[in-house]
């Protein structure tokens, strides 16, 4: 019986980098050459001060629950229901939204220390997070 994958991206011109970093194992952002802000998603200018110039930079992979919620109805076959949808905030600054995994959806917080794993679904290796401590890999 083959196993239902999650949904997967459909990467843009602006979000294909990004997920050629996560399918090396790297989780990048973009990073402001003029002014130095760091932020995700990809843009085609800085957020901060609107330069067109920027490049990335690696994510050491630890962060916090900045926010989160917990649903509770099945919206994917390949996400059944519970699971936890959270707003990480990386040591870098950047947030990303991504899900929480490794623990019962009970046991999220806000504040929470979190560590990166990669997640395989289809050609894509999704950045989730796990409580630190729990940094077994699930692929």
């Amino acid at each position: 019986m083959s196993e239902v994958q999650p949904p997967v991206p459909e990467p843009d011109a602006l979000s294909a980098p990004f997920w050629e970093a996560c399918r090396n194992g790297a989780l990048e952002f973009s990073a402001c050459d003029d002014c130095g802000h760091y932020f995700l998603p990809a843009g085609p200018c800085c957020p901060d001060c609107w330069s067109p110039c920027m490049s990335s930079r690696a994510a050491s992979g630890r962060g916090h629950v900045f926010s989160f919620a917990v649903y509770r109805r099945t919206y994917h076959p390949g996400m059944p229901a519970p699971y936890v949808v959270a707003l990480i905030e990386l040591e870098e600054g950047p947030r990303l939204i991504s899900n929480v995994v490794g623990c019962a959806p009970e046991e999220v917080a806000i504040d929470m220390p979190v560590q990166l794993r990669f997640e395989p679904a289809g050609d894509f290796m999704l950045p989730r997070f796990a409580p630190v401590g729990d940094e077994k890999e699930t692929s």
